[in-house]
């Protein structure tokens, strides 16, 4: 019997390949599930089990997967994808002074697996003394996969293509992970022929050469869900309906209300604080952080953007933006890159923010657009405020004060600013700065006198109880 393994252990993940069955213009392992490019998930699952190294080897787009991987793992070239065996004989070459230890060979399309089968998959190998041993399953369809006939300490692997009529009917089945003892893979692939139906080098031959030298076993995984590779867009749909509910589930045991899970869509680097309610339709996406306390949606889509605790959020898109503590956004707005709410501000229906800071208290309630500009406290900005910042070739920039109230269909021509508790009129086009304090009127407006006076904390509800407001 093969003496037992005890040594570090070495990752290769493999990435080489186009994927064909996919039809696209994309490396397989660069389409994401719930935002997270496929392999990530995979070398996220390794990572618990501490790799000395983790080599993933890339080959198609190799650039381009290369830019996604995630720091301290290392990309190792396979210049010409010769199958299987290849791949991890270009591993192999990066390990060149490695003789001790196993190497974990997983595969850059099985987003499912998990860290707990991975350890267990080293367990099962190094208590059994082999040299090689072989993640497997017993699924209800094999179409496309490798079947798995053990016998004796040799385990053999049929590629569909290469396997009999009675070999196809056999439902146990390679998923292309594996345990071997480094000396062991290393000393088999230098054995290994391409004589089959793709002249490529299989890593499957290299196992049997294995098992008749210092045998191999199979361990079956326990959870069949895992067992899901993604070889087209139907299976990348279904890993995805799997991590999907699994981010979910994830954060209703943290304390988040998901009402509706079958219509909630959250990838998996969003943060959601505790008490936070999701409603149907609702899509948060990318870098979205949301605070405690919130209510998103429902049909709300949030890319990039922070939600602060207690904001409400309904029927709306959000792009790079930030909503304040307490902020009420929506029905039915779209707020875009560099969009920053301060704290219990409103931004209502069927209004556009676009690079532009809103102080705490302040308003835009309704059917306006604001873009590149700064309002100051508690201002209010009728309905179908605008500010044209662009002039055709330079975008220019907007500043209103605080305590500010614009009249409905107010236009401002920037660049511009309104100084401190000024008013504006109703269809006023504004195309000069207005001092503080000051009311005006008209095309182009004018300042005619003082600004109505506010009332103070208090007074306006003293008014409305003596029925003297206006």
């Amino acid at each position: 019997m093969f003496q037992r393994e005890k040594g570090p252990i070495f990752a290769a993940v493999l990435a080489a390949g186009k994927g064909t069955r996919m039809r696209s213009n994309r490396a397989k392992v660069l389409h994401t599930i719930c935002g997270v490019p496929m392999v990530n998930y995979v070398i996220a699952a390794l990572a618990p089990l501490a790799p000395q190294r983790t080599l993933v080897v890339v080959g198609h787009q190799a650039d381009e997967v290369d830019a996604v991987l995630p720091p301290k793992v290392e990309s190792v070239l396979q210049r010409e994808q010769n199958g299987t065996g290849d791949a991890v004989r270009v591993a192999l070459e990066a390990l060149e002074d490695e003789d001790e230890g196993i190497l974990l060979v997983v595969n850059g399309d099985g987003p499912l697996i998990s860290d707990r089968t991975l350890a267990e998959l080293v367990e099962r190998h190094r208590s059994a003394g082999v040299g090689a041993t072989v993640l497997v399953a017993e699924v209800d369809d094999a179409t496309g996969l490798g079947r798995v006939m053990e016998d004796a300490g040799v385990v053999r692997i049929v590629e569909e293509k290469d396997a009999t009529e009675e070999e196809k009917r056999v439902r146990l089945v390679n998923l292309g992970l594996y345990a071997f003892n480094i000396s062991e893979i290393r000393h088999a692939l230098g054995l290994v022929g391409t004589g089959n139906a793709q002249g490529e080098l299989y890593l499957t031959d290299a196992l049997e050469i294995i098992g008749r030298k210092s045998r191999a076993v199979t361990y079956r995984v326990k959870d069949l869900q895992e067992a899901n590779l993604v070889n087209d867009r139907s299976h990348l749909a279904l890993a995805e309906e799997i991590v999907r509910r699994r981010i979910l589930d994830a954060h209703m045991r943290a304390g988040v209300t998901v009402r509706d899970p079958v219509s909630t869509h959250i990838e998996a680097t969003v943060e959601i604080g505790r008490d936070t309610v999701i409603l149907p339709g609702t899509f948060l996406r990318g870098g979205t952080r949301i605070g405690s306390d919130c209510v998103i949606g429902p049909s709300t889509d949030l890319l990039d953007t922070l939600v602060g605790d207690g904001a409400l959020v309904e029927h709306s898109v959000g792009r790079g933006a930030e909503i304040g503590t307490g902020a009420t956004v929506g029905p039915y707005a779209y707020l875009r890159p560099g969009a920053v709410l301060g704290e219990v501000t409103k931004v209502g229906a069927y209004c556009e923010l676009k690079n532009t800071k809103i102080g705490a208290g302040s308003k835009v309630p309704h059917l306006s657009y604001i873009g590149d500009a700064e309002i100051g406290k508690g201002t209010n900005l009728g309905a179908g405020t605008i500010t044209a910042n662009y002039d055709g070739k330079d975008k220019h920039h907007t500043r209103i004060g605080d305590g500010v109230f614009t009249g409905i269909n107010t236009n401002l021509i920037a660049p511009v600013e309104i100084g401190d508790n000024a008013y504006l009129g109703a269809g006023s086009v504004i195309n000069k700065n207005i001092p503080p304090g000051k009311l005006a009127v008209g095309m182009p407006a004018r300042v005619i006198r003082d600004a109505p006076r506010k009332p103070k904390d208090g007074e306006k509800d003293e008014r409305r109880r003596a029925g003297t407001e206006e």
